[in-house]
């Protein structure tokens, strides 16, 4: 069974939606410039494999809402990005971003259920 491992909130207003959860919720946010991405942080992680420290706690990102990301994202750990994909369109779904690397880390895409619904896949490195 694969679990959720992390969620994308897309917003119109990046600061204003900063601003908004770090004060309702206290979630630290950490801009990530060179990627046009916040980190947010809603759990203690490990400082060496930056991974929530309690079982079933997730972290997320903010970043701007585009016509791939209209809504918050739900992101799902994989074994394979690619293979995931694969499946995805074999049961009606559609790839909306493809496999896309992120250098030291891993990497991901977008796709949408047969409901409409995007989701988004995860590789560790």
């Amino acid at each position: 069974m694969r679990k959720v491992v992390h969620f994308e909130i897309p917003a119109d207003d990046v600061a204003r939606a900063k601003e908004f959860y770090g004060f309702t919720f206290g979630w630290q946010l950490q801009d990530m410039p060179e990627m046009e991405y916040t980190i947010v942080q809603t759990t203690d992680v490990d400082e060496q494999t930056q991974m929530p420290t309690e079982a079933g706690a997730i972290n997320g990102g903010l970043m701007r809402r585009t016509g791939e990301t209209p809504s918050p994202v739900i992101t799902i750990d994989v074994d394979s990005v690619d293979q995931a994909l694969k499946q995805v369109e074999a049961a009606g779904g559609r790839v909306v971003r493809p496999r896309t690397e992120i250098p030291g880390m891993g990497a991901f895409a977008y796709f949408t259920d047969t409901e409409g619904n995007t989701l988004g896949l995860w590789e560790n490195a």
